[in-house]
């Protein structure tokens, strides 16, 4: 009976190193990630919205308040605390001021309203997918704004095509 009932405990406590700790930090992370894959939705959508493009700062503030929003939802849901909506209003601005710097690269070079909102839409779900391994969420909203700087560095002005070989 003793042998029983000490297998019941040891079963009925958590393994040792997966405490509260862990989990506040994986939540943040998922709030972060979440945030970010919102932000991604939201460039494409932009992007679609061409004609309104020049209320990126307005829509990036909005979606600061939104990833804020989206970390406080985690926040009630799970383990965590403030940093929840701290690490999703951050995410969300700077995922969308750097997703939108390659929406705006992508049109330059040619590319299509709605075939850049739905690519944009397949690419924030695999960031919300990302986003629930651990410390993923936190590589997402560094990378992507990273990838944003990088990119406009080495954009060409827009593609030539056949254009150069009726230069004549």
């Amino acid at each position: 009976m003793d042998d029983r009932e000490s297998s019941r405990e040891k079963r009925t406590t958590p393994a040792r190193g997966y405490g509260e700790g862990v989990g506040a930090w994986y939540w943040i992370g998922v709030s972060a990630g979440l945030a970010a894959a919102f932000a991604v939705f939201v460039s494409g959508l932009a992007g679609f919205f061409r004609p309104f493009r020049a209320h990126y700062l307005v829509r990036a503030f909005v979606l600061l308040w939104l990833g804020f929003l989206i970390g406080i939802a985690i926040r009630s849901w799970e383990t965590g605390g403030w940093p929840d909506a701290v690490a999703g209003a951050l995410a969300a601005c700077l995922v969308f001021l750097g997703a939108v710097v390659i929406v705006e690269g992508a049109f330059r070079r040619g590319g299509t309203r709605l075939g850049l909102a739905v690519l944009m839409a397949a690419i924030a779900l695999i960031v919300a997918g990302i986003a629930f391994i651990p410390a993923a969420g936190f590589v997402e909203a560094v990378a992507i704004p990273a990838l944003a700087l990088r990119l406009r560095s080495t954009q060409p002005e827009r593609y030539a095509g056949l254009r150069t070989l009726a230069k004549d």
